[in-house]
């Protein structure tokens, strides 16, 4: 019990990180609405939403692919995700169709089109098959969901530990195609052959749900398979068919995340250092680069703004992993906890808010002041409510189905592993390449191993 508790504490540092982040999103958002001096000056050099983003991503890189490679199976890994994700998705929906029924909120025109809504939120990909991010801050999924296919995919075929080369390779991306990638241009061309949109999202989660599917079975080449069709139609839709925000996002996100992933291999041995270092140096500079080079037409706050997300986005990471072994307060981990639900509720919190009119006086600034942290209040009781009474429950029962299918297939598949529970965790690690300390460690904190990553 010492040693888990050591561990958690160790790792609260990420929890801290996505809180923080969170809270970023939350002002961004809530900003608009309130506090709007205090805003107008911090965003002439900086975009508080754009930046906690990034570091989402950075997040999400650098502890996803050590969830999948201490779980040693695609099978598990999507059934943790699924159990992460899904359930408080769903929840969130629902309480923005209820928000707009009761004139409390809107769904962004999905009452207009329902089933080609349904069919883009059936796998978190609203963003990249154009329908409507629900609520707003959904986008980020979108680009979770891909990285999630690549990884599956890339693990399947055994090339995962090559996270420089895709770092850079998305980063150059970035600079070289950033600009001139269409927008919706699958969703423009089935709309123009008459197809719609529906038959567009029919065919996307067609085509990635079959490939899952073949994936996780497990065996080698129906898993390569069906992770290589899941991952290139991902790929297809972040490259050629975004909603939002940029044609250049989709590549500068996944270079970041891949980034993530670099700054995990070289702390766990995996990597040289010094190379890690000149890469993270290189994608920095090119999806900086890439922001200012495609989006020299907006104005110069804006371009501002790009780089100073992306490059404090990475400093902000660097300096929380370097005071990692520092005690971390027990309210900035806990904020990590809750953060997916932080996330995803603020935005109907806040659509509750701009419907009761008689709030939108004009108030001075101490009362803006009280107004916003009482709305904050609120949204992080809710979130509490929903974390433990939603997401905990269905973390923990992902663990356990994912943990009861890979125990049984490798006691099928191998007698060795039917004595020791702790030589079944370490031997598993070893397989995935992660290291023993590193499997121990990671999966004795369900706040981050089991959480969402990125997106909080």
């Amino acid at each position: 019990m010492a040693a888990t508790a050591r561990t958690a504490d160790r790792l609260a540092w990420l929890d801290a990180l996505r809180g923080f982040a969170a809270l970023c999103v939350v002002f961004d958002h809530g900003s608009s609405l309130l506090l709007t001096p205090v805003r107008d000056l911090l965003y002439r050099g900086l975009n508080l939403g754009q930046y906690g983003v990034f570091v989402f991503f950075l997040v999400s890189g650098y502890i996803v692919p050590a969830t999948l490679e201490r779980k040693g199976s695609v099978r598990a890994f999507w059934t943790s995700r699924a159990f992460r994700l899904y359930p408080l998705y769903a929840v969130a929906l629902v309480l923005a169709v209820i928000g707009f029924l009761t004139r409390h909120g809107n769904i962004a025109g999905a009452q207009r089109e329902p089933a080609t809504s349904v069919f883009s939120w059936l796998l978190m990909l609203p963003n990249l098959l154009t329908g409507p991010n629900v609520p707003n801050v959904t986008w980020t999924l979108s680009y979770e969901m891909v990285f999630y296919l690549l990884l599956a995919a890339l693990f399947s075929w055994n090339i995962h530990t090559y996270s420089r080369g895709y770092a850079l390779s998305f980063a150059t991306a970035a600079v070289l195609i950033g600009g001139i990638l269409p927008m919706a241009a699958l969703t423009r061309w089935a709309g123009h052959y008459g197809h719609g949109w529906l038959a567009l999202d029919t065919i996307a989660d067609a085509l990635i749900i079959a490939g899952i599917a073949l994936a996780v079975t497990d065996k080698r080449r129906p898993a390569r398979i069906g992770a290589s069709v899941a991952a290139l139609t991902g790929l297809v839709l972040v490259t050629v068919n975004q909603g939002y925000p940029y044609a250049w996002s989709g590549c500068v996100i996944l270079a970041l995340m891949f980034t993530g992933t670099v700054i995990y291999r070289a702390e766990q041995g995996q990597a040289s250092k010094a190379a890690a270092a000149a890469t993270v140096a290189v994608v920095l500079a090119l999806t900086t680069f890439a922001g200012l080079w495609h989006g020299r037409h907006y104005h110069a706050q804006w371009q501002y703004q790009w780089a100073s997300s992306v490059l404090l986005a990475a400093a902000t990471f660097g300096i929380a992993m370097a005071a990692r072994n520092r005690k971390i307060p027990r309210a900035a981990a806990w904020l990590g906890l809750i953060s997916y639900s932080v996330y995803l509720l603020h935005p109907l919190v806040f659509n509750a808010y701009r419907s009761i009119h008689a709030l939108h006086r004009r108030h001075p600034m101490p009362a803006q002041v009280a107004l916003f942290a009482a709305i904050l209040a609120v949204i992080i009781a809710a979130s509490a409510v929903t974390y433990y009474l939603v997401e905990k429950p269905m973390q923990r029962l992902g663990r356990r189905v994912a943990g009861r299918r890979v125990a049984g297939r490798q006691v099928a598949s191998s007698p060795s592993y039917a004595t020791g529970a702790g030589s079944r965790a370490g031997e598993r690690a070893d397989a995935a390449g992660v290291s023993v300390a590193t499997a121990r460690s990671t999966s004795s904190s369900s706040a981050v191993a089991g959480g969402s990553g990125g997106s909080p």
